[in-house]
């Protein structure tokens, strides 16, 4: 009995030195990842000027590069070649997602190109390159072109919603609701929205995020407003399209260049 009671103690006290080296190593261990975790977080501290400094350059690097471009009204002629089509193209087109925030879905895309004067120019150019048209027949496409811009303001849209049915906006009771916009409050209905209903080879290559998965329109607003008023006022700042409906609302913005005044002051005569 005494040879059984020396041996149960003898266990009971390794398991108490096992318990003990285990917690002793459990707390080192804290202990070192501690430590690591102050050491990392020293360090952070001391590069966080310069990591802050580099972030806020790269930051401002990535707006100014991704910044859409502001856009001129004004008419006149052009110097265009064909090869300057794709970035002309770009500075008149806008595109944005209208994103629930509850469902995290997706439920519009819409990418538009205003058919401005300076965008008739480019594409005219374009046009005439690639179906080799003769110079007449080039000058007659330009201006019946440009003249359709003293008359209205023309957009081509392209767009993809959730459910198919939603893409159509000339359906009796459209998802969508378009509208003209500028930043003096001026709103505008369309005159007119054409469907295309199957986006043929001209749509896929002057318009190219035109695809077989969305819907293509030409989409219309009168220059003058009933009680007179232009649709997008000359004084103004910005102008969009918002596309509005029970799942929200969405704009495109085509910011607006101010005029240039010095170049009239440049032109002037010097006195004496």
């Amino acid at each position: 009995m005494a040879g059984q009671r020396q041996a149960n103690t003898k266990q009971k006290t390794a398991q108490t030195r096992t318990r003990t080296r285990a917690y002793h190593a459990s707390l080192g261990a804290v202990r070192a990842f501690k430590f690591a975790s102050f050491a990392a977080l020293a360090s952070a501290a001391a590069l966080a000027p310069a990591t802050v400094t580099a972030l806020a350059t790269l930051s401002a690097l990535l707006v100014s590069g991704c910044r859409t471009p502001s856009v001129g009204l004004g008419e006149g002629p052009r110097e265009y070649v064909a090869s300057d089509y794709e970035l002309v193209l770009k500075t008149w087109t806008r595109s944005e997602q209208l994103t629930t925030v509850n469902a995290m879905d997706n439920v519009l895309t819409v990418t538009a190109t205003y058919e401005s004067w300076d965008f008739r120019w480019a594409y005219t150019v374009r046009y005439a390159e690639d179906y080799r048209l003769t110079v007449d027949q080039r000058h007659a496409l330009l201006e019946r072109s440009l003249a359709e811009t003293r008359d209205a303001h023309e957009f081509y849209v392209a767009l993809y919603a959730e459910k198919h049915k939603w893409n159509d906006l000339t359906a009796k009771e459209p998802a969508w609701i378009v509208r003209l916009t500028d930043d003096e409050g001026t709103e505008t209905a369309p005159s007119d929205i054409q469907k295309i209903k199957k986006p043929g080879a001209i749509e896929l290559t002057y318009f190219p995020y035109s695809s077989p998965w969305r819907s293509a329109f030409r989409i219309t607003f009168p220059k003058v407003r009933a009680d007179g008023r232009p649709t997008i006022s000359p004084g103004a700042r910005w102008f969009g399209l918002r596309f509005a409906g029970a799942q929200g609302n969405q704009e495109l913005i085509w910011e607006v260049e101010a005029p240039r005044k010095h170049l009239t002051q440049i032109a002037r005569p010097h006195a004496g």
